[in-house]
């Protein structure tokens, strides 16, 4: 066997149809185009949305909610969550970011922290982080502790 020999599955490949190679060829002179009009000029296609003149489906529909009001391009703030009952294990006098990242709460130090309340603390803790929730201000601060924002 030689590579000369292989040749595809028969019905596998078909002969492209030569377009406007002369009257005689079925394919000649409107090229399969069709008469006159936009479709039938070289380097036309179709519109996006286009409706052929019908006022299209997006100017249609009335213009409201998030899609006219929000900024597109606005980068989202992410907040890495840590709730209260995670802190209230280690019994230590101070949290901040260092602390989080070493006992692996936290996967970066880069990334912006957020203190939620869930859980209970019995113990003062003063603690360092970028927000805190109105609800986990109020048990830090009624078990004894310190919130500090970073």
């Amino acid at each position: 066997m030689k590579i000369s020999d292989i040749k595809p599955a028969s019905g596998s490949v078909f002969n492209k149809k030569r377009i406007g190679r002369g009257n005689a060829s079925g394919q000649g002179r409107t090229a399969g185009k069709g008469h006159k009009g936009y479709k039938s000029r070289s380097g036309a296609s179709g519109k996006l949305h286009f409706e052929g003149g019908q006022m299209p489906l997006m100017r249609r529909l009335p213009k409201r909610g998030m899609l006219l009001f929000s900024k597109i391009h606005r980068k989202k703030i992410k907040y890495q969550i840590v709730n209260l009952e995670k802190l209230s294990s280690y019994n230590v006098k101070k949290i901040d970011i260092k602390f989080l990242v070493s006992k692996g709460i936290i996967k970066n130090k880069n990334v912006l922290v957020k203190i939620l309340s869930k859980g209970d603390l019995n113990f003062p803790i003063e603690i360092y982080a970028q927000r805190f929730s109105q609800a986990a201000i109020e048990k830090i601060e009624k078990s004894g502790g310190k919130v500090n924002f970073i």
